[in-house]
């Protein structure tokens, strides 16, 4: 039996888990649930992350806090880093690696990053050296970690903006990166009981007006859009994973009237929240 590669101390934790083929069902179980997690897939691996389904043509790494994840196939060895927020909290180190809203609760839902040769050669490495600490197990692991774990966000940031920022994807110019960003953390931290665009703009110290031309200027759905579809995720998450009836669920998403939150969800899926959870099989599916 492999030995366990995971570091824990007081509440820190961070691990390593190598899979494929033969161990799929370790990642797909609840065990990795809460943690933020970056995986490494190499070609030919077929995954759903909550509801949009990707087959793997490059390899890529995949950036995830509380999505849902299954992976479906893969046969050459993939690697799983995960970690709780008292070992690294992306948040608090927004400012050192420029992540958070790119990588991680990024309101496009792009929860990957394609790696040329060269990068992944440079990220199998990272990982390598995590691992030899997490073997080592000398007092110096916990910060030599860190600093690898830092150094595979920022070389997957670049390269997201790179392949994201004004091209045919996600036309947004660097000089107007940051609200966008901001806008994707504060709508992870608020999308609950804040419904309205106003909401936001506050926080961004903008007008509602200027917010929203904005996103229309480049072509963006719009913030209001981009809030109710924060809101729908979340409400499937719930009706697909869970078994809350739904009058627990408009409650838990900040809507006090059940009934408008059953005529939302409805007129925005084409489907009532009772049939979406009995009926639902897949999502949209998406070539990297």
């Amino acid at each position: 039996m492999q030995e366990q590669l995971i570091f824990e101390d007081h509440y820190k934790k961070l691990g390593l888990e190598i899979f494929s083929e033969k161990n799929l069902e370790t990642i797909n179980g609840n065990k990795f649930r809460y943690d933020i997690k970056i995986l490494f897939i190499p070609a030919g691996y077929e995954l759903t992350v909550d509801f949009n389904h990707y087959k793997v043509s490059v390899p890529s790494l995949f950036f995830l806090t509380s999505q849902h994840l299954k992976i479906e196939k893969g046969k050459e060895d993939s690697m799983l880093l995960y970690y709780n927020r008292d070992f690294y909290c992306i948040q608090i180190h927004d400012k050192e690696v420029a992540c958070d809203g790119l990588l991680f609760h990024n309101v496009f839902e792009i929860p990957f990053v394609e790696l040329t040769n060269k990068e992944t050669s440079d990220i199998k490495n990272l990982f390598g050296n995590i691992k030899d600490e997490l073997e080592w197990k000398d007092s110096s692991a916990e910060e030599m970690i860190r600093t690898y774990v830092k150094q595979i966000i920022i070389r997957a940031t670049r390269s997201w903006k790179k392949q994201h920022l004004n091209n045919d994807t996600v036309k947004i110019p660097g000089s107007e990166l940051e609200v966008f960003r901001d806008f994707s953390r504060y709508l992870e931290i608020h999308f609950r009981e804040k419904h309205n665009v106003s909401d936001y703009a506050e926080l961004l110290h903008l007008a509602p007006k200027t917010l929203t031309h904005k996103f229309k200027t480049l072509n963006l759905e719009s913030p209001n859009q981009l809030i109710i579809n924060r809101i729908l995720l979340e409400a499937k998450r719930l009706l697909f994973y869970t078994d809350k009836p739904v009058k627990e669920i408009a409650y838990d998403l900040g809507y006090e009237d059940p009934a408008y939150f059953n005529r939302l969800f409805t007129n925005k899926t084409g489907n009532t929240p009772a049939n979406f959870k009995k009926n639902y099989h897949s999502g949209k599916k998406y070539n990297i």
